[in-house]
């Protein structure tokens, strides 16, 4: 069955995303010494593949290559580098490395999206379904790295979060999806063979016109914003908890992706019943609350706060990308309904998060003596991001009920 396959398929993509990156800061951080700049410029690598990835699959992946195969080789490539990434020691050849890793997984997320749509007879039905089961694959990489590993596979280690452990377990999950793309994928011809496909579209410049319009380049500059305050909680939480005691660290986190597939769940009636922007600040107001909770809640009794910011992930990103992508759709039509979706994620999960990551690691240095970090002051820096934002966002943003932008808007 097509959908089982499918669903195989996001399983294993999440899984090698969430199997490395949860824990690579504990890694980098405790075992190979890296500063939190070093750590900062790692996790912004992904950021480099989301802005050098819609060139790729717009001027090469959507015309040239059949996607299954496509999706198989840049998992081969993915799991030799790594295999390789998981054995240096020096951040001058770990982070080249880590950004050729980068180009080849970032492109994946777009490719393993079309193939599913492309074989789905109706995707708004279909495709929920099947992408769960990438959130299922990352509560399982966590499950197992914090857990299973640890106790039952190299109970002799110690903290398996610590080691090259799970670079290379995602190496060879990325190996299985290679394989599994290139034997069992139905055959999905590459979507614009034989189309003109020009810059202009790869780099959405149509959609600039949405920018004309002060509400939407409200949400655009406030996503952007936002984005950098986030890039605090994808690279450092697990380091902290770590640091601070808390056993099983990457398993606990995967509380966050439980709960996101619970409000994702309920979005359909958050959206009838409270609105775009709402639902815009009350993400904005859930990201300054969980960095609040992890700047206060490492204190003896008050450890509880830490696991309420974590589960508070559903609402931190359900709220804010899966709004903001419905939002895009929204204001910008049929006609640049693709180039305004790679806008937004060009600008948040491009600049924002590589900003992002830049900033925490610096933030992170200036609080850091010899091996030991002042946790409170560090959270606190993305805390007030967070609610500036949030407050600016609130002031300049106007939610309209209006159609889908009008034809005069949609060139530049």
């Amino acid at each position: 069955m097509i959908r089982t396959r499918l669903s195989i398929m996001m399983f294993l993509q999440y899984f090698i995303w969430g199997a490395w990156f949860v824990t690579l800061g504990t890694y980098l951080g405790q075992t190979l010494g890296f500063n939190g700049t070093q750590v900062g410029l790692a996790y912004g690598s992904m950021a480099v593949g989301a802005m050098i990835s819609p060139f790729f699959v717009g001027l090469i992946a959507d015309r040239f290559f059949a996607t299954e195969k496509l999706i198989g080789g840049l998992h081969l490539v993915g799991a030799a580098l790594l295999y390789y990434a998981s054995t240096l020691r020096e951040f001058s050849v770990f982070y080249p490395v880590l950004i050729g890793y980068a180009l080849c997984y970032i492109p994946t997320i777009a490719l393993t999206n079309a193939i599913s749509f492309h074989n789905m007879q109706n995707p708004a039905r279909e495709f929920p379904r099947v992408r769960v089961l990438g959130t299922i694959g990352w509560i399982a990489a966590g499950l197992f790295v914090g857990s299973i590993a640890g106790r039952y596979i190299f109970p002799d280690i110690g903290n398996v979060e610590a080691t090259a452990i799970p670079l290379r377990l995602a190496a060879v999950a990325s190996l299985v999806l290679a394989a599994f793309a290139f034997f069992a994928l139905p055959h999905t011809p590459p979507a614009a063979a034989g189309q003109h496909v020009g810059l202009r579209d790869v780099l959405g410049f149509d959609a600039l016109a949405l920018v004309r319009d002060r509400s939407f380049a409200a949400f655009l500059i406030g996503s952007f914003l936002l984005c950098i305050p986030l890039q605090f909680y994808y690279t450092f939480t697990n380091l902290f908890l770590n640091e601070i005691g808390v056993q099983a660290a990457a398993s606990k986190m995967t509380m966050g992706q439980m709960s996101e597939i619970v409000f994702m769940l309920l979005m359909p009636y958050f959206l009838v019943r409270f609105g775009v922007k709402r639902l815009l600040l009350v993400g904005m107001f859930a990201w300054a609350l969980r960095y609040l909770l992890f700047a206060y809640g490492n204190a003896g009794s008050l450890v509880g706060m830490l696991y309420v910011g974590i589960i508070l992930h559903g609402i931190c990103f359900d709220f804010i990308f899966v709004t903001g992508q419905i939002y895009v759709d929204q204001q910008a039509g049929p006609r640049i309904r693709a180039a305004a979706q790679g806008l937004f994620a060009l600008v948040t999960m491009g600049f924002g998060y590589f900003i992002g990551g830049i900033i925490c690691g610096r933030v992170v240095d200036a609080y850091t003596l010899g091996s030991s970090h002042d946790w409170r002051a560090i959270w606190l820096v993305p805390a007030a991001g967070a609610a500036v934002v949030m407050l600016g966002f609130a002031a300049l943003f106007k939610e309209r009920s209006r159609q889908p932008a009008a034809a005069g808007a949609e060139t530049v």
